[in-house]
């Protein structure tokens, strides 16, 4: 009997050693394996890194390819497409104008009645219009057709307070946002449709043209005064309320900037000069790339996969349509070499662009003390649960070092665009204000990202020129934007000043 209590004991304590031996290794390997993924993130942060020295190098990069840009077509990578935009809003523009914008699967139509310099905008109404799938890959008349009869409805509902001058022609604004050649302020060729349009008759078409005749089928009597984009608008919608605005920077789910140039600083116009003595430069930054750059590889796989491989560099680290996604390829990387979510690695986990940027931003967000926002966001989207608290922070922290990254650089693109007007500095006392006008989802809803942006220009300009530096929010420039451009390239304008 003693044996067998011996022999139980000793078989026990085998156990005993055998399980605390388990434990022992689970241990060392679950801490191997967070080595491995802390690893991950430390070099991923690393990478990320924007020193100020390092973003002083890419502002003068940006002011260097906005010279070679103005210099000559196919100079640079940055476009610095001419707009024929000369006439900039005043405040003082009045009456009734129409803004038309294209630029996905809806279209908007807007009324804007303007009162001039004491009333400024009095009235604005606009309809929003889905446009039906066949449309999108139909033929260039049964697009133009279906938005010009839009347009008619929506112009038979002008009330009693819209004021049109009596024998005057309603004036309209087109924002369209897809690549064109423009050739005047109303006038431009399409160079190709993306966003899922698909309609070869209008390639290489002054799309313009196709507007004004489907107008004119249906007897809608309408000029189109202005062919814009919506940095554009958004520059017009700033300056509308400010003169001090002398840019515009979209950042939403791309990215674009545009700026008020002088005429006679644009080596590649042949033109007149215009009266104004201004040009507003579209300078597609999106496409902005340096060496200086702090590139990964996450954002070269991510490049390498995209639709436009090796184009727009700048708009893949730091728009709403890439940041998610930079965030999902870590995590990735962290499930598989690190086990970072467990042995498995989540299979939603591999799906591109399943995390947007709206999530991460509110995972950046999340103040609660056991960041549930982050733990329903990761059950939801990725169908990982049960995670722990501090595999939530890393999270957390994942989410800082891109969004910072991609904020830190916008504002080192702006840091370019004030050192090529020269608004870097204060000369001789000179408090000249200079305010730029923003818009974008991104800037908008992501506090951490905006927030990081200006504090991060703040800290490029010094204190005393950052006091003469204002950042706006400028809304809905596709659309009040360009009913403003509509006034201020309107065919009347002549009449009423003589």
């Amino acid at each position: 009997m003693g044996k067998v209590a011996v022999g139980a004991a000793v078989v026990c304590a085998a156990t005993v050693c055998a399980a605390a031996a388990l434990i022992v290794r689970h241990r060392m390997r679950s801490s191997g394996r967070w080595a491995k993924a802390m690893a991950i993130l430390r070099e991923f942060e690393e990478k990320c890194g924007t020193p100020i020295g390092k973003l002083r190098q890419v502002a003068d990069a940006m002011t260097v390819e906005m010279h070679a840009g103005l210099a000559s077509e196919g100079g640079s990578k940055l476009k610095m497409l001419i707009s024929y935009v000369d006439n900039l809003p005043t405040g003082d523009e009045k009456g009734l104008f129409y803004a038309l914008d294209l630029g996905g699967t809806n279209f908007r139509v807007l009324r804007v009645q303007l009162g001039g310099k004491s009333k400024g905008v009095v009235k604005q109404e606009f309809e929003e219009v889905s446009i039906p799938p066949h449309l999108m890959v139909g033929s260039s008349d049964a697009l133009f057709d279906y938005i010009a009869e839009a347009l008619a409805k929506f112009v038979a509902t002008e009330g009693e307070d819209s004021h049109l001058s009596p024998g005057r022609q309603r004036e309209l604004g087109f924002t369209f946002s897809f690549p064109v050649k423009q050739s005047s302020i109303s006038s431009g060729s399409l160079i190709k449709w993306t966003k899922g349009f698909s309609i070869e008759d209008a390639v290489g078409q002054d799309v313009v043209g196709e507007l004004t005749k489907a107008m004119e089928r249906i007897g809608l009597d309408m000029r189109v005064a202005a062919l814009v984009n919506d940095t554009i608008g958004t520059l017009a919608g700033g300056r509308y309320y400010d003169q001090d605005v002398i840019a515009a920077v979209i950042l939403g789910t791309g990215t674009n900037a545009a700026y008020v140039e002088r005429a006679n600083a644009i080596p590649k116009w042949h033109g007149l000069l215009p009266k104004s003595g201004e040009m507003v430069i579209n300078m597609e930054w999106g496409n902005f790339r340096s060496s200086h750059l702090p590139l990964t590889e996450y954002d070269h796989a991510l490049d390498v996969e995209s639709l436009n491989p090796g184009e727009q560099i700048f708009e893949k680290i730091l728009s709403g349509m890439y940041l998610g996604d930079i965030v999902r390829r870590v995590l990735c990387r962290m499930a598989e070499e690190a086990a970072f979510f467990g042995d498995n690695v989540p299979p939603k986990l591999r799906i591109p662009f399943i995390l947007r940027t709206p999530d991460m931003s509110a995972m950046h967000h999340d103040t609660s003390s056991d960041l549930r926002v982050v733990g329903s966001k990761l059950k939801d989207i990725l169908e990982i649960s049960n995670t722990s608290l501090k595999t939530r922070k890393v999270i957390v922290e994942l989410c800082d070092i891109v969004a910072t990254r991609g904020a830190r650089l916008s504002a080192a693109g702006i840091f370019g665009i004030l050192k090529k007007l020269g608004r870097d500095t204060v000369r001789d006392g000179d408090k000249q204000k200079s305010q730029i006008a923003m818009d974008g989802g991104l800037f908008e809803h992501y506090t951490k990202f905006s927030s990081c942006m200006e504090s991060t220009l703040k800290e490029l300009l010094g204190e005393e020129v950052a006091e003469n530096i204002m950042i706006e929010h400028s809304n809905d420039g596709s659309g009040v934007g360009a009913a403003l451009l509509a006034a201020s390239h309107s065919q009347y304008l002549e009449i009423e000043e003589s």
